[in-house]
């Protein structure tokens, strides 16, 4: 099993954290696993993406050309990493933010209106697990409970308030997939 990930979008939609929480899971299941972080000239606001491999195998090197997975939460980032999915990969893209269709057909292609459930659940910080929910339900490359277990390492202390928010989120995602 191999997992080779980006995920892109605007500083401040948590696209560091969602890498984070995946390394984190993999590293919790005993897989091997890589997060590369790249920022844009402003972190809030600017554009930001990580690449994370997940892997049953060691990893040799951290960079992704083309993607088995791509997920991107604005149209910049739709813009950029859509065309480099490897055929048979997928797109998750946030359809709440993104409006333009991928117009491949050698790729899966699903959107998710993550900002709006994220509000549906009344905490729109939570967009990117709705997201991460989705993505887990596709590939099973972590359980849902190792990013549970993520959370609370990744956020501080003063937001784990938003644990159970973001477990919602995380089922609403992955409900998306059952429809």
């Amino acid at each position: 099993m191999l997992h080779e990930i980006i995920i892109a979008g605007f500083g401040g939609q948590g696209v560091m954290s969602m890498g984070q929480l995946l390394a984190y899971s993999g590293m919790h299941e005993d897989k091997q696993v890589s997060w590369l972080p790249s920022y844009g000239p402003e972190q809030r606001g600017g554009t930001a993406n990580c690449s994370v491999i997940i892997s049953d195998e060691p990893v040799g090197s951290p960079v992704i050309s083309h993607p088995s997975v791509a997920i991107v939460l604005n149209k910049p980032s739709f813009d950029k990493f859509e065309p480099l999915v490897s055929p048979g990969g997928i797109l998750i893209v946030n359809s709440s933010l993104v409006d333009k269709k991928s117009s491949r057909d050698d790729i899966t292609v699903i959107e998710v209106p993550a900002s709006e459930i994220a509000n549906e659940i009344g905490e729109p910080k939570v967009a990117n697990s709705v997201i991460l929910g989705t993505f887990l339900k596709l590939t099973n490359a972590v359980s849902p409970d190792s990013i549970i277990e993520a959370l609370k390492k990744v956020l501080p202390e003063r937001r784990h308030n938003l644990i159970p928010a973001n477990k919602v989120a995380l089922e609403k995602g992955a409900e998306l997939i059952n429809k």
